[in-house]
């Protein structure tokens, strides 16, 4: 058993440069990794989705698939538009469901053994936070105009003497806003990747030594138990795929509504 402990702390000490962005292929001097070219099978996937579930569209759906997407679609319509947006809120959810189907398919997909999270590197959790940003900004400029805009972002209850402090950090948090929603998203998927690479490592290494080594009972059931953890860690991976999707979505919604109906 000591013998499988040291190989599998050997192993996982070396898992974190797995998650490292690589070139994959070049095309002239722009090089592809593995995000990117995740990125763009995701794209596909998702417009083939869509245009293939709006192609089927029935009053009653008969194909699990289209049922599928069409709640998913009224769920980001009604929970996360209606209710946190509000007034005018409907132009904004074709917007609001490319985003949380993107990110949803690209943490589904992340979760297939051998395959990458495009949420799990920086570089696409900073672009979808920087949409994001700019989207709900040039509907503060859109509906208040700029002046306006930049007026509303320091509450109008507050004393006229503060304005000024309030304004400067109201800003800052604006700012802050396109940090926090790359690096939340970045954060879960990949440490939630780098836990299930760590248990199935130790699950490998265990049953080797089990069935190959002839590492004993006490080897075998240590697998087990890490065997049993990797599909707990699946299931809880499976949950926050969706819900680190979801968080996205309406933060962004959240932001959109406090831009166009500034309080």
């Amino acid at each position: 058993m000591g013998e499988a402990l040291q190989e599998f702390v050997k192993l996982a000490q070396g898992i974190a440069p797995t998650f490292d962005s690589q070139t994959v292929f070049s095309i002239g001097s722009w090089n592809i990794s593995q995000y990117t070219l995740y990125m763009f099978i995701i794209l596909a996937l998702v417009l083939i989705m869509v245009l293939v579930g709006a192609r089927k569209l029935q009053l009653v759906p008969h194909s699990k698939g289209t049922a599928i997407l069409e709640y998913l679609y009224g769920f980001i319509g009604e929970s996360v538009g209606r209710d946190v947006i509000g007034e005018g809120y409907k132009k904004h959810i074709p917007f609001l469901a490319t985003l949380f189907f993107f990110i949803l398919t690209a943490n589904v997909i992340g979760l297939i053994p051998g395959a990458k999270a495009a949420t799990g590197t920086m570089s696409v959790t900073w672009a979808l936070s920087l949409i994001a940003f700019i989207y709900f900004i040039f509907y503060g400029f859109k509906t208040l105009g700029l002046f306006g805009y930049i007026k509303s972002i320091c509450p109008s209850a507050v004393p006229g003497p503060m304005k000024p402090v309030i304004w400067v950090l109201e800003t800052f948090s604006l700012i802050l806003r396109l940090l926090t929603l790359a690096v939340r998203l970045y954060g879960n998927m990949l440490s939630g990747h780098m836990i299930l690479g760590v248990f199935s490592i130790a699950t490998t290494v265990f049953f080797q030594y089990t069935f190959l080594a002839m590492g004993g009972f006490a080897t075998g059931l240590v697998g087990v138990i890490w065997f049993a953890l990797l599909l707990f860690m699946y299931a809880l991976e499976t949950l926050v795929a969706f819900l680190q999707a979801y968080v996205f979505t309406i933060l962004t919604s959240s932001y959109i509504g406090m831009a166009v109906h500034p309080h």
